[in-house]
């Protein structure tokens, strides 16, 4: 949406004002570090008879030239005259008045502050005009239109790959971390337990048996089994799984305190349109990536799909950099995050295609459809760089690829919608403790040591963890190993009674002991790792959430998996299996259930749906479970919507106290602007009148009041709406008027006043300070009668930081994104005050 387009015959769509930035860099943040010069296209009465006029609805706009000079070429004509003749390379448009002195800052924003979405779209669309004009009149000019073209495509390009190294490396180093614990390959000590064994002559692979890998009791000259080693191995367990815990841990308090949690609540929030310094930058991505391997490896209740969505925005972030179109300019930044998101989760299950789903259903507000095809890209590149490096030796890019070839029956549609609603309640209960224990830990004194809870955590889980096998290893490999169809194994789910004569089919067969005492250890695997996820989601270290969730899953799912195969094998011509089980084949698949259980748990814990099935069925390699994959993840969903409102995520930006205003959710209530306006009726609003305050009259404005912004009126008495100048923009012009302006003190009359200045000024006290340059002419406004529906849809599809009420003209409050949310919460019966940023 265009906020200040100058309609008329004799005009092309124009601005009030733009900036010809030269060759300065950014300091990191996005803040302009070089002078910028300014065209001023200002609006007013003055030399009316000079000028030609249009008449908007916002009023009538007038056109100078640069300085004093006045043109009667057009506003086309002008800015391109101003601009050939210039020496700039990159063109930004403020969405301000501008005069020929620049204030360093203006544009920029503070940090916790919501961006304007409209100001910097249309700062982008007045810069891609100028440059599109300009490509005709030289080569240059042409080179320079076609780098700005695909500057986009280089960026996610550059993401993309440095996303598939960034991941391999991590993966590399959280499975040589985690056999760490178990022991060591003398030969190569880098190697992991399956390098190290499949570098020996052997025939076979043998993870328990192997020649070439020492356990810890075996280093010390003890035996591989029996009591000795079996303390011995316990204790080491232990001791790796603090240290590793402890360094995460510290180097996230010392020198990234961002790099903590998974990062998908904050990146939801980001890009939503808030600003968060330092979250994405490059410290928090080196501690991000190194912590995540060391949490990963200590064998909490934990995974690194949520970090890698971090990272790979860190990424994005930094290397936008690199192109002032996306670095300077935080909406179009945000595009390229979207796709920084999709490579992340592209590289953390192997699913480029749920990647992008996950970047539009889940985390991006602002999604228009080159961004979608920006992110398939990107996440096609970083499955692709995965994919050569190759992390886990077996062809795939997740440790727990799996693949079946039997197809599922009708009748098991049955147990999959039952698994989506054990799925949906798990989910329920998991999120509801877990942000009760954040709350807990917010509010009281446990907030004040998280390096000393991180370690108490690390030892409880890993005294609990080790006695059970299925808890003692990796979550990944727990995965995998649910997922798995049985075959030929030594495993103890596998432990069935059946003769093997044909290696390709696999007939039914009565369960063995082994199954029963290993259904036994995943319950009790269950209700650890359930508990143990809800104290560790949260902790100050690197730390997702989709493996837990995904184990949550899988395991009930294996177990109905098995109690439905046994009971076709007894009972396998009831009319319940339709007589599909009547034959010698085995045609119950538990792992099939695992996987459905799986999906079921992570779409309750997220609320995701179809980005969810889409990543499941890029896991397993076939579309034929596309079905059961929808009905248990429809029934999860509908399940946790019932239970509880918010999905983990959600729940953690209202924990937070972010400003995220969810596009999803509908208002259902009739209240008024009115209702919500600050401030109230018959309280005082603090405005700046556009050519009767003095500077001092400003700054104790300033002091006394927290705003962000501030109406311009004509005066106090009349109310009329000039225009809206923010807080950050004032302190700023001040402050230089004061460094570059001879004789401005505090009685300088400030003017906002267009084609003011000296005319309006005292001509016996000092000079005036004109200000019409930070002063924004057309913000958005509603009446005080419009409904709060109106104005919520506005804040979310407009990206609005605030809008003006007024009544029959007059300035009657200002509606800020806080507001909005508080009243929206308000309205909920939740607590209001609970929104802390705006």
């Amino acid at each position: 949406m265009e906020r200040f387009p100058l309609k008329a015959t004799k005009m092309a769509a124009t601005y009030q004002s733009v900036y010809k930035k030269g060759t300065s860099q950014g300091n990191g943040h996005g803040d302009p570090s070089g002078e910028d010069d300014m065209v001023n296209i200002n609006t007013g009465s003055q030399r009316a008879a000079d000028t030609p006029t249009t008449p908007t609805s916002h009023g009538t706009f007038q056109l100078y030239e640069h300085g004093t000079r006045y043109s009667d070429a057009s506003a086309t004509s002008y800015i391109a005259q101003y601009f050939s003749s210039s020496s700039g390379d990159a063109v930004m448009f403020s969405g301000l008045p501008g005069e020929a002195d620049d204030i360093p800052g203006i544009g920029q924003y503070e940090d916790f502050h919501t961006i304007d979405w409209q100001r910097d779209i249309a700062r982008d669309r007045m810069r891609h005009r100028y440059i599109v004009k300009k490509r005709q009149d030289s080569i240059w000019d042409l080179i320079k239109g076609a780098h700005d073209a695909w500057s986009g495509w280089v960026c996610v390009l550059l993401v993309g790959i440095c996303t598939g190294v960034v991941a391999g490396v991590i993966d590399i180093g959280a499975s040589w971390m985690t056999d760490l614990k178990f022991g060591i390959c003398p030969q190569a000590f880098w190697f992991n337990r399956e390098q190290c064994c499949w570098s020996n002559d052997e025939i076979t692979f043998d993870r328990e048996n192997c020649s070439e890998w020492l356990t810890w009791p075996q280093v010390f000259g003890e035996s591989r089994d029996g009591p000795g080693a079996y303390i011995i191995s316990y204790l080491f367990y232990i001791v790796w799984a603090l240290t590793f815990a402890a360094l995460s841990a510290s180097l996230v308090r010392m020198f990234a305190p961002y790099a903590c949690g998974s990062g998908i609540p904050e990146i939801k929030t980001i890009l939503s349109g808030f600003i968060i310094r330092g979250y994405l930058g490059k410290w928090t991505l080196i501690i991000k990536s190194v912590g995540l391997i060391l949490s990963v490896s200590s064998g909490l209740s934990l995974g690194k799909e949520g970090p890698m969505v971090h990272i790979a925005c860190c990424l994005g972030n930094i290397l936008s950099y690199l192109f002032p179109k996306y670095g300077r300019n935080e909406a179009k930044k945000r595009e390229i995050l979207s796709a920084a998101a999709a490579a992340g989760v592209s590289v953390a299950f192997g699913a480029p295609i749920g990647g992008v789903l996950f970047s539009l259903e889940e985390v991006s507000y602002y999604f228009p459809l080159k961004t979608l095809w920006r992110s398939f890209f990107c996440a096609l590149i970083a499955a692709f760089i995965l994919r050569s490096i190759n992390p886990f030796g077996n062809e795939h890019l997740v440790l727990f690829y799996v693949e079946y070839n039997k197809p599922w029956k009708f009748f098991e549609l049955i147990p999959f919608i039952g698994l989506g609603i054990i799925g949906g309640c798990i989910a329920t209960i998991f999120i509801k403790a877990n942000i009760y224990w954040c709350r807990y830990r917010k509010y009281s004194k446990l907030g004040q040591y998280p390096v000393m809870e991180v370690l108490v955590v690390t030892l409880v889980t890993a005294i609990i963890a080790y006695p059970n096998p299925y808890t003692r290893m990796n979550t990944s490999q727990l995965i995998y190993l649910l997922f798995n169809q049985c075959g030929i194994s030594n495993s103890p789910l596998c432990d069935y009674k059946r003769n093997f004569t044909d290696l390709n089919t696999i007939e039914n067969a009565v369960a063995g002991d082994g199954v029963y005492r290993a259904m036994w250890l995943l319950t009790l695997a269950l209700i650890l790792k359930l508990v143990m996820t809800v104290f560790t989601f949260g902790i100050k270290v690197p730390c997702g959430l989709f493996i837990p969730s995904l184990a949550l899953g899988a395991i009930p799912g294996r177990i109905v998996g098995i109690g439905v195969e046994q009971l076709a094998n007894k009972y396998p011509k009831s009319w319940l299996f339709s007589g599909e089980c009547s034959s010698d084949d085995d045609c119950i698949t538990p792992g099939l259930y695992a996987m459905v259980g799986a999906a079921a748990v992570l779409g309750g814990v997220t609320r995701m749906t179809v980005s969810l099935v889409v990543i499941m069925f890029e896991l397993t390699g076939g579309v034929r479970y596309i079905v059961p994959l929808m009905a248990a993840a429809m029934a999860s969903k509908w399940v946790g919507d019932a239970l509880g409102k918010q999905g983990i995520y959600d729940a953690h930006i209202a924990l937070n106290g972010y400003p995220f205003l969810d596009s999803k959710d509908e208002f259902q209530h009739t209240s008024l602007a009115a209702d919500v306006m600050q401030p109230k009726r018959n309280e005082t609003l603090s405005v700046i009148t556009q050519d009767s305050m003095t500077v001092d009259d400003v700054e104790t404005l300033l002091k006394e009041t927290e705003h962000n912004g501030y109406p311009v009126v004509v005066s106090k008495e009349s109310q009329y709406l000039v225009g809206f100048v923010l807080r950050r923009d004032l302190n700023l012009a001040i402050a230089n008027a004061r460094r570059t302006i001879e004789g401005i003190t505090g009685q300088s009359v400030v003017i906002f006043a267009v084609g003011g200045g000296p005319t309006l000024a005292n001509p016996t006290g000092p000079p005036p300070l004109p200000l019409a340059r930070i002063l924004d002419l057309a913000p958005i406004t509603v009446t005080d009668q419009t409904p709060m529906e109106t104005v919520v849809d506005m804040f979310r599809k407009l990206g609005l930081r605030q809008t003006l009420v007024t009544h029959n003209g007059r300035l009657l409050g200002v509606i800020t994104k806080k507001d909005v949310l508080r009243h929206v919460k308000q309205m909920d019966n939740e607590d209001p005050n609970s929104v802390l940023f705006n």
